[in-house]
């Protein structure tokens, strides 16, 4: 079976968009007309919408011959949840959802190959086998986090991709301080932290030729209503929910980052090089890992040293005892 045919089916996004409004009971011929189910179909259809909809973790009540119901909040980020909220970006129209994938931007990067539209999106409630930087593994509790993929078509040499990947880290950032208040720090050139343990990884990866982009796929996973990491993972894991001490609703997380990143790919459309002196003022501005931090490089064999901020280009810079290095691809961490 192919990932497009485990694409959740767009009646649940207008089932329970409906049942969201509506705030009380919905007839089942209402609920039926709905979701874009024949009156014919209804008895024996919205049953079947309402197992659905159980199975992506919302609870919804009642019966064919009762009427159907909400019974607690629905933060499911489904296309028809987040397009009022995306209006007018670049990422309308193009969200597709998954209630489980193996990894989002794996998927994205095959879909690219084969043409998919600048702005297609895909998130998923878990993946089984998401991805991190240099092949590490993404923990994704089903329907805690976020777990999103964006495809661009950005008019940009391939040189110039890790501007963009330190432009998601700042959609990241201002996304999370918009609806919960928080503020992250960057960690060159990936991460994002809270309290120094963090709460989301970001993972570029493009197509291109030598001298042009063909795509980029900026994969996204953040922790955002874990109560609780194993073990192994507690010191240098966290979640917006354990740093502030409530859950978040994950819609409007979900939307606020398409926005802030449309808003950082229409800057860098309208200019490269203005955008990216931008962004590298205000990577550095957001992040206590980029000036005056003693710091381990894991590249190279390794060697310590002190950050003195991000060269023209977007890669950190480090003064060691052999003197100043570039940091081009390898974690960073504090001493």
């Amino acid at each position: 079976m192919s990932e497009e045919t485990l694409q959740t089916d767009a009646r649940l996004g207008r089932a329970l968009a409906s049942l969201i409004n509506r705030q009380g009971t919905l007839g089942t011929l209402e609920w039926a007309a709905a979701a874009g189910v024949p009156a014919d179909h209804a008895a024996y259809e919205t049953p079947r919408l309402a197992e659905g909809l159980r199975a992506l973790g919302v609870e919804v009540e009642g019966s064919a011959a009762e009427g159907w119901r909400l019974a607690g909040e629905a933060d499911l980020a489904l296309p028809q949840m987040l397009e009022p909220r995306i209006a007018g970006t670049i990422f309308a129209g193009g969200v597709r959802h998954f209630a489980q994938i193996g990894s989002t931007n794996a998927t994205a990067m095959r879909a690219g190959a084969e043409g998919a539209r600048d702005g297609s999106v895909w998130l998923a409630e878990e993946q089984t086998a998401g991805k991190g930087r240099a092949g590490h593994v993404w923990k994704s509790n089903p329907r805690d986090g976020i777990y999103c993929s964006a495809l661009l078509r950005p008019r940009v040499a391939p040189a110039d991709v890790i501007i963009l990947s330190l432009a998601a880290g700042l959609a990241v950032v201002e996304a999370v301080h918009e609806v919960t208040g928080l503020w992250g720090d960057l960690r060159w050139p990936n991460d994002v932290l809270l309290g120094g343990r963090k709460f989301c990884g970001i993972l570029t990866e493009l197509n291109a030729e030598v001298t042009r982009v063909r795509y980029v796929v900026i994969g996204m996973g953040l922790n955002v209503n874990h109560a609780e990491f194993p073990a192994e993972l507690e010191a240098i894991a966290t979640s917006l929910r354990i740093e502030a001490g409530q859950r978040f609703p994950r819609v409007a997380l979900v939307a606020a980052l398409l926005r802030a990143l449309d808003r950082e790919q229409v800057a860098l459309h309208e200019g490269v090089g203005a955008a990216r002196e931008r962004i590298l003022r205000r990577f550095e501005e957001h992040s206590s890992y980029c000036r005056g931090a003693a710091v381990v490089v894991e590249e190279d064999g390794g060697y310590e040293g002190m950050t003195q901020g991000l060269d023209e280009r977007g890669f950190l810079r480090v003064e060691s005892s052999q003197g100043m290095r570039t940091v081009l691809s390898g974690g960073v961490r504090k001493r």
